[in-house]
């Protein structure tokens, strides 16, 4: 990243410094090498930030930027999975009612809430990116593109107040403004604003570039903030993890009606999902565990890349429930140990116990 985040000593977001300007700042000791800086003062002046959201049915975008110019674009993932996990859980439900097995006493419904779980997933997910970016970047101001619900006639009258997608956005909105102001944008004035700066978008939407979303999250917050041309066009990419909570086994028994163990959020003292550096596997996060031993996996894909790492070879990081990665940059994973990622790992843990 080009842009650094900043954080004061007293956990105000100030205005991010280039990455150069950050590694002066660790060498003569006045902030600290973390996910986010600390600085040695306690307030500064800031200039106003605009954050721009376009949300999508299964892709994301995201540009945090003031005037000239632009800090993050972010290229994440849609929640999408939640209503087939609701499905089969209805399924399972269903077929243990056939049982002969002892049942609790019916309580009531938590299912008839204001929001569809799979709805307020979707729209939860926008908001927690939204108010980490806020905890990262001073900004004043959140411009989204409204998104508009099809209405159609007929025997349910199906309009914009029986729509699930008003009622998630509405909800949205709300819960936005209380971090920030926010500013609504329709989908054509989006269109009308990307024309005037002259800028295309290219019509495939599953490929990771600037110009597939982040450009329309580029244009929203530059109409806020101004801005004639994008200067970065890098994008980072953001995929959420799922985690089985409440899942103590697999669903299948196995031979002899013995069900393995699955589920749980914590791997032999780490968090699942929490981001790690292997000395010779890299930078990964912490998936389940077998024994005394713990699996890793690749931030880009997901992919396993081991189930013997010991516990006190990994640096934690921070605990964190998605994935990150950089579009097109090779990562040090699954190769032989290197000198200067292991030198960087006792640098960490040596920082770490000052």
């Amino acid at each position: 990243m080009k842009w650094v985040p900043v954080i004061s000593a007293t956990g105000k977001p100030l205005m991010p410094c280039h990455a150069a300007r950050a590694r002066e700042l660790v060498r003569r000791g006045r902030a600290v090498r973390r996910f986010r800086k600390l600085l040695d003062r306690e307030d500064g002046a800031t200039q106003p930030v605009a954050c721009g959201i376009d949300p999508g049915s299964k892709w994301e975008g995201f540009t945090v930027k003031d005037a000239a110019r632009t800090f993050l674009n972010i290229h994440a993932d849609a929640i999408t999975h939640v209503e087939d996990r609701l499905t089969a859980r209805r399924e399972m439900r269903r077929s243990r009612r056939f049982r002969k097995t002892p049942c609790r006493k019916p309580r009531f419904n938590r299912a008839c809430v204001a929001l569809p779980p799979s709805t307020k997933a979707r729209w939860d997910w926008k908001l927690r990116l939204a108010r980490f970016l806020a905890t990262l970047y001073p900004i004043s101001i959140f411009v989204v593109e409204d998104v508009k619900a099809k209405t159609r006639r007929g025997k349910r009258q199906w309009n914009k107040n029986f729509s699930v997608l008003e009622h998630g956005k509405t909800w949205f909105y709300a819960e936005l403004c209380k971090t920030a102001p926010t500013i609504l944008v329709s989908g054509h004035e989006t269109k009308r604003l990307r024309d005037e700066l002259g800028l295309r978008k290219t019509s495939c939407k599953s490929e990771e570039t600037f110009w597939t979303h982040c450009v329309d999250s580029w244009v929203l917050a530059a109409y806020a903030v101004g801005g004639m041309a994008p200067d970065n066009t890098q994008i980072m990419r953001v995929a959420p993890l799922r985690f089985l909570r409440r899942v103590l086994h697999v669903r299948n028994p196995a031979r002899g009606g013995v069900r393995k163990r699955r589920g749980g959020t914590m791997s032999l003292g780490f968090k699942r999902g929490t981001q790690v550096l292997h000395p010779r596997l890299g930078f990964c996060y912490v998936g389940g565990f077998m024994g005394n031993r713990i699996s890793l996996h690749a931030m880009q894909d997901g992919r396993r890349l081991t189930r013997r790492a010991r516990p006190e070879d990994l640096m934690k990081l921070t605990p964190c429930s998605w994935r990150v990665w950089m579009p097109g940059e090779k990562m040090k994973q699954g190769g032989k140990a290197a000198p200067t990622l292991t030198a960087q790992v006792e640098g960490l843990r040596a920082a770490a116990t000052r």
